[in-house]
């Protein structure tokens, strides 16, 4: 593991840290320098850990997209959210960006380290400001949020709770003066309540990658996503319902108009071919 270090005197520091309260000294980091990346438009998702469905079908969608456009994904490798932007990402064959809340010797959570390893092989950046050694204390986890929102020019909150620690992270972007948008739920759902208090707030809403782009000043990146094509007419069938946003199983196979059993066989080859994911509960997103 070759750890690099760089001081806030460094000319390789990144310079949108630099200006934020309380800048870190140091920054450790591993895989690519800071600068292949910090010319390109960068996007911060962050959210809650126990995520719903939806929330991970909005998240993957809305990651995916960003990355299929250029866009560097910031996060903090955290449980939820955190992870499935990276991995959805990675999926897209784009470039993530992961801030942890400890020294750089241990990936944590330790179910995450795999799905850091592929960040660092394809062309993303680990980061901490503490250095090999240090645990993650409580208090490290917030102050760890200012450099998830100080390195992206906007932060997308997917889902939020009303008490998520998630909301830490968007002061920190309002204090920095960074855009801060949210992914509205239902308002029946307590895991909404976070993100639909902060478009009350004034926070963006966002309903599709358009509204980001908008924010992102990003005209110059392409209009449409790579699409995923399917082997046959079915498996596009159920592809197309699903790019416009059908996630319920049941629903699917309604509007698919399938028979039960040809309906099941196509959304396993789907699945085993990588095109769509489960997410449980029945419910599907693209892959």
């Amino acid at each position: 593991m070759n750890v690099k270090k760089l001081t806030i005197q460094d000319n390789a520091y990144p310079s949108p840290l630099r200006d934020i309260a309380g800048p870190p000294k140091e920054l450790f980091y591993i895989g690519a320098d800071p600068s292949e990346w910090l010319e390109r438009p960068r996007v911060a998702i962050v959210g809650s850990r126990g995520v719903s469905p939806y929330g991970k079908q909005v998240t993957r969608r809305l990651s995916a997209e960003l990355a299929e456009r250029g866009t560097v994904i910031v996060s903090g490798l955290a449980l939820g959210v955190d992870g499935i932007a990276h991995e959805a990402c990675l999926d897209a064959h784009g470039t993530t960006v992961a801030v942890l809340a400890n020294g750089l010797d241990k990936i944590y959570p330790a179910t995450h380290t795999q799905l850091g390893r592929r960040i660092l092989e394809q062309g993303g950046t680990i980061m901490s400001e503490y250095p090999v050694g240090m645990p993650g204390f409580k208090q490290n986890f917030v102050a760890r949020n200012r450099i998830v929102a100080g390195l992206s020019q906007a932060l997308l909150i997917t889902e939020a709770t009303e008490k998520s620690g998630t909301l830490h992270t968007a002061r920190f972007a309002m204090e920095q003066g960074r855009d801060v948008l949210a992914v509205p739920g239902n308002i029946t759902s307590p895991a909404s309540v976070g993100t639909n208090n902060l478009i009350k707030v004034g926070a963006t809403p966002v309903t599709s990658v358009d509204d980001i782009l908008y924010v992102l000043n990003a005209g110059h990146l392409p209009a449409e996503p790579i699409r995923r094509r399917g082997d046959n007419a079915e498996e596009q069938a159920l592809l197309d319902l699903l790019y416009r946003g059908a996630s319920d199983g049941h629903e699917l196979l309604v509007q698919s108009g399938l028979p039960a059993v040809q309906f099941n066989q196509v959304l396993t080859m789907l699945e085993i071919s990588g095109k769509i994911r489960a997410l449980g509960n029945n419910h599907w997103s693209l892959k």
